[in-house]
Parts: C-alpha cells; sequence; structure tokens
C-alpha cells in the first residue's frame, strides 16, 4: 500500500478536528458549571505575544479545511473570517471543517503534489510545493494551534487529559 499526501494529511486533520469540537463542548459546559463567561475564556492567552483561545480555535479550522481550499489557488493567506462568539459557533466551525474534508476525496488531493503553493501575508511570502507546504508549514500550524487551545483550557482549569487533544485515534482494529 502507498502512502500518499492524502494519507498524510486528512486522516489527521479529522482526528484533531472531532477532538477539538469536544474541547469547545467541554469548555463551554465549564463555563456554565462554574458561572464564567465565555467571552471571557475565549479571550485568554498563555503569553501577553499570543493570540487567545478564540483565535488559537479559528486557526485550526483555517490550517485544516482552509489549507486544503487553498490548494486550488495555490495561495494560502490569513483568514480574515469573524470568529464565532461562543464555544456553540466554534464547535460549528470546527465541525464546517471536518464534514468539508470529510467530502474530499484522495485523488483530489494527491492531484495537487508537486504544484506551487504560497504562503502570503502583507509582504511576507514563502513558496513551497502542495505537499511541503501541508506537511512542513499547515500541518504543523494545525497542531500547534490545537495544542495550544488544548493548554489555554487546562490551564484555566477545564477537566482534560491526553486523550480528550488525540481524540478517535486510527487503530489496527
Amino acid at each position: 500500500m502507498s502512502f500518499s499526501l492524502y494519507s498524510a494529511t486528512i486522516p489527521t486533520y479529522l482526528q484533531i478536528l472531532g477532538a477539538a469540537e469536544g474541547l469547545a463542548d467541554k469548555a463551554a459546559q465549564f463555563c456554565a458549571d462554574k458561572g464564567i463567561s465565555e467571552a471571557d475564556l475565549l479571550g485568554k492567552k498563555l503569553a501577553d505575544d499570543m493570540f487567545p483561545l478564540s483565535l488559537q480555535l479559528g486557526l485550526v479550522a483555517h490550517h485544516s479545511r482552509g489549507a486544503i481550499e487553498a490548494l486550488s489557488a495555490g495561495l494560502f493567506t490569513p483568514s480574515r473570517a469573524p470568529l464565532p462568539s461562543d464555544f456553540a459557533g466554534f464547535k460549528a466551525l470546527l465541525a464546517e471543517a471536518r464534514q468539508y474534508l470529510e467530502g474530499v476525496s484522495e485523488e483530489q488531493v494527491n492531484s495537487f503534489i508537486g504544484k506551487p503553493m504560497r504562503f502570503e501575508v502583507g509582504e511576507y511570502r514563502l513558496d513551497f510545493t502542495a505537499e511541503n507546504f501541508l506537511t512542513s508549514f499547515s500541518l504543523p500550524n494545525f497542531f500547534f494551534h490545537a495544542t495550544t487551545a488544548y493548554d489555554i483550557l487546562r490551564w484555566q482549569g477545564v477537566q482534560l487529559g491526553k486523550g480528550d487533544f488525540l481524540g478517535q485515534m486510527r487503530t489496527a482494529g
């Protein structure tokens, strides 16, 4: 069996997106149980120079669905879409990303191998092939933002364990 670009990306995006939906559920329940404002929790950062939880969750969706969508144009830029204001909205955003990726075919993703891909923000540009963009830029960013969202929630007292981050693993059974 060959290992394809699709196999290297889409199943992993789906796994962690599903887990992130669970994080949003647990965060909403935590806020309800503790009488904490969802907006306050969504505004928490690990450090002053880092993005808040809201943007971390938004970037999980952007570095999965947004990355695959960008392959067609050959250009990936920061998202300018407004972010949800509550955990139900983030759960919906993450679910939409997951549902989109569930509809992407292996042939579609693999057809981009070798094609030029660019990341742009302002005047800053990085040129990649599609496969190097996904595996050396988008996936690492996806994991960084998912991990940071998890860490912010743990730091704020949401009861989470490693299984909450890992989600539904693809075991051999």
